[in-house]
């Protein structure tokens, strides 16, 4: 990506370190994220980056031995933007002084920052409504109690004294929120005024993105045979369909039915595939093995990484059967990956196992091709509208690789699973029926290990409770619950329960994420 003009953020272990990345992707800047450990001086000067934006992080600056950006980043030249920790570490390396929590001045969520009086050019268009305030999302223990030499403070919030600080001789910016999360809704322009400021002529697209990706997977690839985990989902499909623009026949998707699928999605993928394209799909049945060894497994982490080991059992049998197959291509996400492991060996912490990260035993003896692993749910959908997908392809719900098996709490069985693809397929239907589908990031339902007494006529139930899902989202990162009327809720409930034996309640989980996460595991 040495043509574009490029931007380096400095990962200090946020877990939506990757949502700044994205934010710059919309005003198509590129840029790469690196954990704080690998930027050396020499890495300084190899990427020559336009601009550098320090990340959060769960660290203290306090803490001797904390993660630290080297000093040539300060001396480069160009403009450097901190975030939240990045703030603290910009005070605390240049001059300044940053103390350890304390109750008075730790903010976590929702928060408001005012101007002081002077203006600056990061906050064009800020402070402009009737209340001359800022929603901002906070997330600090620590504060920033002496500011650098050469900084000014810009805003103020209720806990932070030097909410945004700036030393404009040196173009260095620092702010104590995070811009990145939609929770600060002004957050984007902030970063359109950085960017501009730094010269950016946003020469990064969707277009381009294909073309050097395209190009990447052949110069991996070369003349060998690749499979392709596909799913039916948006992300396997536009791995699939990216990868057969790239090496056409060399390609076979197979879709794996292990069981844990919704009513009749098999079939749906298949002729869906069969018949918008002309690639070589194999249809594994695989139930009864995916079935069988989840059978009386209740632990979350244990039913992932069951799932996750039989896919590559499954894909190594296929692979076996198709002469010069050297490669396994996945729809994997920068948000799958970011929950599982950190992006690029940096120290964010793990939330979850995802069945598709990782990377592949030694004993499969495939190499992994992953063209989307660094780009959010709504890129893949903008690279899917650039590849020519149907809008039927493009816009389904994102469904996970371990299927409904997340979506049962507790034990696994047939009887349960067929129970939730009934009361999911009614939650659907209303959704669509109302014409909330593309309104909603993602909805599904929920089969709880727990059976509840019912009346159903003059005669009792004990039969299973069930929760509804809904959320909306931009990124799968951060998520708030559909606000779905109480006509809506009921009316749903009341045909769940009327034409779905076995489920007698229903609930509706209006969790966000965080503190919870989209699935139930």
């Amino acid at each position: 990506m040495t043509q574009h003009q490029r931007l380096l953020i400095i990962d200090f272990g946020s877990q939506v370190t990757q949502l700044i990345a994205r934010r710059l992707r919309e005003l198509n800047v590129y840029c790469e994220i690196h954990p704080y450990q690998n930027v050396t001086d020499a890495f300084l000067t190899e990427f020559a980056p336009k601009a550098i934006i320090f990340s959060g992080g769960p660290d203290s600056v306090t803490r001797e031995g904390s993660p630290r950006p080297p000093q040539s980043a300060y001396t480069l030249g160009v403009p450097v933007l901190g975030i939240c920790y990045g703030q603290q570490v910009m005070m605390q390396d240049l001059g300044g002084l940053v103390e350890a929590g304390q109750s008075h001045t730790a903010e976590f969520g929702r928060a408001y920052v005012v101007p002081t009086a002077e203006k600056l050019s990061i906050l064009e268009g800020w402070f402009a409504g009737e209340q001359h305030r800022e929603q901002v999302w906070m997330s600090h223990g620590d504060h920033v109690s002496k500011l650098a030499p050469g900084f000014e403070v810009y805003g103020t919030s209720s806990g932070a004294p030097f909410a945004i600080t700036a030393d404009l001789s040196r173009n260095f910016f620092a702010v104590q929120f995070h811009p990145e999360v939609h929770h600060t809704p002004n957050g984007a322009k902030l970063y359109e005024n950085f960017v501009r400021l730094a010269g950016f002529t946003g020469d990064w697209t969707m277009g381009a993105y294909r073309a050097e990706m395209i190009a990447k997977i052949r110069e991996q690839v070369g003349d060998k045979k690749v499979i392709c985990a596909l799913s039916g989902g948006v992300d396997s499909s536009v791995t699939g369909i990216l990868l057969h623009e790239a090496i056409g026949d060399q390609l076979t998707c197979v879709f794996v039915d292990h069981g844990l699928l919704r009513l009749g999605e098999a079939e749906q993928v298949v002729d869906m595939f069969r018949q918008n394209y002309n690639l070589n799909l194999i249809h594994a049945e695989e139930s009864d093995l995916f079935l069988g060894a989840l059978e009386g497994v209740s632990d979350p982490e244990v039913k992932r990484k069951t799932i996750g080991k039989l896919f590559i059992d499954v894909f190594q049998k296929y692979a076996n059967e198709i002469e010069g197959a050297e490669f396994l291509a996945q729809g994997t996400l920068y948000p799958d990956v970011i929950e599982s492991v950190s992006f690029s060996g940096g120290p964010s912490v793990t939330i979850k196992s995802h069945h598709n990260v990782g990377g592949l035993p030694e004993k499969m003896g495939l190499k992994l091709v992953e063209p989307l692993r660094e780009l959010f749910k709504d890129e893949v959908r903008a690279l899917g509208h650039e590849l020519g997908l149907p809008a039927s392809f493009i816009g389904r719900h994102p469904f996970p690789g371990p299927g409904l098996a997340i979506r049962c709490p507790g034990e696994i069985t047939r009887e349960k699973l067929e129970i939730l693809r009934k009361a999911d397929a009614v939650y659907i239907d209303q959704i669509r029926k109302h014409g909330l589908y593309d309104e909603i990031w993602q909805a599904f339902v929920a089969i709880l290990p727990v059976r509840t007494v019912g009346v159903m006529g003059d005669g009792r139930t004990y039969d299973y409770a069930c929760a509804l899902r809904a959320v909306t989202s931009v990124d799968g990162m951060t998520a708030d619950y559909y606000p779905f009327t109480h006509e809506f809720l009921g009316e749903t409930a009341t045909r769940i329960i009327n034409e779905v034996k076995g489920i007698n309640r229903v609930t509706y989980d209006i969790t966000s994420k965080p503190p919870g996460t989209i699935e139930w595991e």
